[in-house]
């Protein structure tokens, strides 16, 4: 059965999140609150624990997942970004928004999209996923909690322990979490391109840089 850390929203006690880089570190695989809704994430590039969680969603390995950042420095190691891009996704961040961008060659294989070789990029405004990649020190590859058959995420750590305890090895009990995806933008080309209506604004994608 899962752990099960009660974490505060806002100031994350430090022992229980050194505990959870523990558990992520030794292959597991957590269930998490974001500022969005709540997620299922591993530690980069951890084939079995990625896999489980492609089971546990029952989605192909075409299905996109996502790296979750402290901060728009990590994305440099991942991805190609010009500056305008990387101004107009500093104005977005921390925040709801999931920007898909051209991978580097040396991002291995597992963490792209098939065939179109990007990479999808988020940092979160959270504080319990902000203060877990801080002590993780290296970003997650992270997915919505959206049970099979289900077109919403899960919302209540609660039932999350009941339905998924059993294949997960933490949760993380943040508060109530939201039923929003994030907005998802194509930074590929000269124009972005909202792929997916959100939580984040597209207001946002209007102002000035």
């Amino acid at each position: 059965m899962a752990q099960f850390f009660s974490i505060h929203p806002e100031s994350p006690q430090p022992r229980l999140m050194n505990q959870a880089v523990v558990i992520l570190r030794q292959g597991g695989v957590v269930a998490y609150p974001t500022d969005s809704s709540y997620a299922l994430g591993c530690c980069l590039g951890d084939k079995s624990a990625m896999d489980r969680i492609r089971k546990l969603r029952q989605i192909s390995a075409e299905q996109d997942m996502t790296l979750v950042c402290r901060d728009l420095s990590e994305i440099a190691s991942y991805a190609h970004v010009n500056n305008s891009a990387f101004r107009m996704m500093k104005s977005m961040t921390p925040g709801p928004y999931t920007f898909l961008l051209k991978a580097k060659r040396d991002v291995p294989r597992r963490l792209l999209h098939p065939k179109k070789r990007t990479i999808g990029i988020r940092v979160p405004d959270n504080q319990i996923t902000l203060a877990l990649l801080d002590c993780l020190g290296e970003p997650l590859t992270s997915i919505s909690l959206v049970l099979p058959d289900e077109t919403l995420p899960e919302t209540d750590p609660g039932e999350i322990e009941q339905k998924i305890g059993r294949q997960v090895d933490l949760i993380i009990d943040g508060g109530a979490g939201g039923l929003d995806f994030t907005t998802v933008i194509d930074m590929t080309n000269d124009e972005p391109l909202i792929v997916r209506a959100g939580k984040g604004s597209e207001d946002l994608l209007m102002e000035p840089i």
